[in-house]
């Protein structure tokens, strides 16, 4: 039996929201396959539950979801939701749901098990607020959970001294006429625009790549995985007209990773990649940087989609959509994503345990 870990993410977004109707869409294929808990002060899930009329039923331990029971990890301190708002004491909350959340997984590990996280959205700037020092939820698990190595080399610390790698992605793409798995890696996460190029080199392109590929392997159970790495310059930089990036840094990697008997293709222009379909002949695709990669991904997925940290010892998933303040408390939130994370983070964890 499984057992996964859901954190509540911002307490004023929609995060609990679209979490409970998940559970309620998964329970029957959940049952039996895995224990669920979730990190929550009871009062202010609760209130939650309340003030946004989801039927789920009180339990002794927590609450039952379609069925489905689910056990309540109760945080410290009980937040006031107050729907919409960036609050100090709602990104404490979201931070508190992320310690315990590390403090299960290490002691699962110890056990010997496979499990998984699933972190629901937060608000960055209410995490700031309480203290938070790290840009996000990836670099605060990689923290927590450093990897020594990949199978090749070391992965690259990209100046956060984490191991960590941000891949988004949809197993079949709502928007895409086809239906396609799109996954998308990040050489570069979460940096302003202007230090990207500064950034990159030939090593940390290199290992990217290796990281994908690796993985998309062990991860996706693609024993194969055909890779395109994207190039940083519009057009690819035409041969070193308008940037130099893809001769003097993206190409030597790809060649370096051809080279080792990866299936790596580049440096190819993101714009006509995307808008013509050749997305769809690639299990896996290296954007250069954030936005490069993840509006294209996001709108492929439509309501779906999973952000994925690769390259940890442990699970984690995430829906890839954010706390959604304008739509938190009508009940009107779509819990597609979150689903997708669910079920993600069940096949991850299943094509883990098959290799190890």
């Amino acid at each position: 039996m499984l057992r996964f870990i859901i954190t509540c993410g911002d307490p004023n977004g929609i995060g609990l929201e679209v979490c409970i109707k998940a559970l309620m869409r998964c329970a029957e294929e959940l049952r039996g396959v895995a224990k669920i808990s979730l990190a929550v002060h009871p009062e202010t899930f609760w209130q939650y539950v309340a003030w946004c009329d989801l039927p789920v039923q009180r339990t002794e331990s927590g609450f039952a979801a379609n069925g489905l029971e689910c056990h309540i990890v109760p945080c410290s301190e009980a937040v006031s939701v107050e729907f919409g708002r960036e609050t100090k004491k709602a990104g404490a909350a979201a931070w508190e749901a992320l310690r315990i959340a590390a403090e299960m997984l290490r002691e699962t590990r110890g056990n010997g098990s496979s499990d998984a996280v699933i972190t629901m959205p937060v608000s960055k700037r209410a995490l700031h607020l309480a203290g938070y020092p790290y840009p996000g939820q990836t670099e605060f698990f990689a923290k927590e959970f450093p990897s020594e190595k990949f199978p090749s080399e070391k992965f690259p610390s990209e100046k956060t001294n984490t191991s960590a790698m941000m891949i988004l992605a949809t197993e079949a793409a709502e928007l895409d006429p086809k239906r396609s798995p799109v996954r998308v890696g990040l050489a570069t996460v979460h940096i302003p625009l202007q230090r990207v190029a500064e950034s990159l080199t030939t090593e940390c392109v290199h290992e990217r790549v290796h990281a994908l590929h690796h993985t998309l392997r062990q991860d996706f159970g693609i024993p194969k995985p055909r890779i395109a790495v994207l190039g940083l310059n519009p057009h690819a930089g035409e041969q070193g007209d308008i940037g130099t990036e893809e001769q003097m840094i993206i190409e030597p990697a790809l060649k370096r990773a051809q080279e080792q008997g990866l299936d790596a293709h580049g440096a190819f222009p993101a714009d006509g990649f995307f808008a013509h379909g050749a997305y769809r002949n690639f299990d896996g695709i290296l954007a250069m940087y954030h936005d490069q990669g993840l509006i294209p991904l996001k709108l492929l997925a439509g309501n779906g989609g999973v952000n994925f940290s690769a390259g940890l010892p442990i699970v984690r998933t995430s829906p890839d959509h954010g706390t959604a303040f304008a739509l938190a408390g009508k009940g009107v939130a779509n819990e597609s994503s979150v689903v997708d994370a669910l079920r993600m983070a069940v096949k991850i964890v299943q094509n883990r345990q098959k290799i190890f």
